[in-house]
């Protein structure tokens, strides 16, 4: 029977994902085929169905059990984002986000053997309630203002209550410095009827000089409604340390380099609590 030895590593992924590594070694040699690239069934705003091509003992002595499947986001050089594990060649994966785009691959497991991962398929999943449209007006990512321009449209086939949206740009705070001033300039709904936090989480060890902070500015909403393919009109937004020391934006989730309208599936919004748009895990 063939048997790989493997080292695994688990890593906290954002907002609680999974990721596991295993090292390559130069002596592991996959005792199964390499299962074929998913292939879409059905495309929902919260989840996607695949099928794939199964995988075989590529030769003898074959192992012992069934094989199974594992479905998985890679993230780079032998680690990846684990979704969903079956022994069928087919599976159904839930608690996706809408409107978002995703790399996914296949590797076969079984007792006594294992494969490489499938090639990927790049699949955008369909839209829910709404979406968000982003444009940067930055042109330098290091000075000392972050400069965007948003725009929420409902996509659903019912009217939106903008009180239930709430929209999340994420970024990251350089050297532990979560100070932040958050400014409206000017929105087509009016900025009185535009609400901005700031939200950061502290990571273990907190503070040295070069911890980088996770957070957001959330956006609520006073009220309104948008009926189905209406949207809220631009909202340009501007933000800035209290000091008005620089800012390094490259590291920011939400951020894009591009000045032009774009569907920015990094930035997520929620409406009643449930993701309709964005993932910044994908």
């Amino acid at each position: 029977m063939r048997s790989r030895r493997a080292t695994a590593v688990v890593l906290l992924a954002a907002l609680a994902s999974l990721s596991f590594a295993a090292p390559a070694r130069a002596d592991d040699i996959p005792a199964l085929t390499t299962p074929g690239s998913p292939t879409v069934l059905t495309n929902e705003p919260h989840q996607l169905t695949l099928t794939w091509t199964p995988a075989a003992w590529a030769g003898e002595p074959t192992g012992d059990g069934p094989i199974s499947y594992e479905v998985q986001v890679p993230l780079g050089p032998h680690v990846y984002r684990l979704l969903g594990t079956t022994t069928a060649t087919t599976l159904t994966l839930t608690d996706l986000a809408p409107g978002t785009t995703y790399r996914i691959a296949v590797a076969a497991r079984a007792p006594g053997g294992y494969s490489d991962s499938s090639a990927t398929t790049t699949v955008r999943t369909a839209a829910g309630r709404a979406t968000v449209s982003y444009r940067n007006l930055d042109w330098s990512p290091t000075n000392n203002q972050i400069q965007y321009v948003l725009q929420v449209t409902n996509t659903g086939d019912r009217p939106l209550d903008l009180s239930t949206v709430r929209v999340r740009y994420h970024l990251r705070f350089e050297g532990g410095n979560t100070s932040l001033v958050t400014n409206c300039d000017w929105a087509a709904l009016g900025c009185d009827q535009v609400r901005q936090t700031v939200q950061f989480f502290v990571p273990p060890g907190y503070p040295t000089p070069d911890t980088t902070v996770p957070g957001w500015v959330e956006l609520a909403f006073t009220g309104g409604t948008l009926a189905p393919g209406a949207s809220t009109g631009p909202i340009q937004l501007r933000h800035h340390r209290h000091s008005w020391s620089d800012i390094d934006e490259r590291d920011d989730p939400s951020w894009l380099g591009s000045g032009q309208w774009t569907e920015n599936e990094r930035i997520t919004l929620d409406v009643d609590g449930v993701r309709e748009f964005g993932d910044t895990s994908s």
